[in-house]
């Protein structure tokens, strides 16, 4: 009786404890990499019973972020942002780990004409009969924002486009396809497929695109490097490889 008795008390001690070792991992990450974050992170938080909670921002808003100190666990960011986080010891250099890669892409909304988009002359083109674009405003650090900003001043074509120009000040730029509001969308590819009611044309042409590699790391400040140390390792399992692919992240 004795016996049962401590096992009993053994068994009620460890129940009583289990909430304890359950951690809430903070995630901060890259609007590119967002959709697949939330999706992984449920299926982690059923394997440890960890809770992950996840702000999204630009890579230079996270830059801002961390370098304001804003806590958090594990960074997803652009490899530029990662690069002088990593450089100034807010992000631990040896758990950073490459995850994903996306390219630029044009979108329409679902049904309408898809422009040619084939060469940079007929992406240029495209650009100046469309009646609308939108793209993610530069200066909130968006990487494609910075970049396609870049490509108009290349094609010569930055004060031709500008009356009708959408920047969007963060989040899927390719929602005002659906609302009206533009008729082009220039983004990465993985924050335009997550968006229902919009069609990816196609990458933009190889000599005006960027190619982003999305990487994660532990932040020097992390309150549960434990926890945030395994939510790394689980977003980096080969498995689920194809789940990226899908979204768009597996740019060659």
């Amino acid at each position: 009786m004795i016996a049962r008795a401590i096992v009993l008390g053994l068994i009620a001690l460890l129940a009583g404890a289990a909430p304890v070792l359950a951690a809430e991992v903070r995630v901060l990450s890259a609007g590119a990499m967002k959709a697949m974050v939330t999706e992984l992170s449920e299926g982690f938080g059923k394997d440890t019973g960890h809770t992950v909670v996840i702000t999204a921002d630009t890579g230079g808003g996270l830059r801002k972020r961390v370098e304001g100190g804003e806590q958090a666990d594990v960074l997803v960011a652009p490899d530029a942002a990662m690069d002088a986080l990593v450089k100034s010891n807010h992000a631990v250099a040896a758990t950073r780990a490459d995850l994903a890669r996306t390219a630029i892409g044009v979108a329409v909304r679902q049904g309408a004409p898809q422009p040619d988009i084939s060469t940079v002359d007929a992406f240029k083109r495209a650009l100046l009969e469309a009646r609308s674009i939108v793209y993610n405003d530069p200066a909130i650090g968006a990487t494609s924002g910075i970049h396609f900003a870049s490509v108009l001043e290349r094609l010569g074509i930055a004060e031709a486009v500008k009356p009708k120009t959408v920047l969007w000040k963060g989040g899927y730029a390719a929602e005002a396809l659906v609302n009206g509001q533009a008729e082009l969308c220039v983004h990465q590819i993985s924050e335009i497929l997550p968006v229902k009611g919009v069609t990816l044309v196609g990458p933009l042409p190889p000599e005006i695109n960027k190619i982003t590699t999305y990487t994660g790391a532990l932040l020097a400040s992390s309150p549960t490097p434990d926890a945030g140390r395994a939510f790394l390792a689980y977003l980096a399992r080969p498995e689920f490889r194809s789940k990226f692919a899908a979204a768009g992240l597996d740019y060659k």
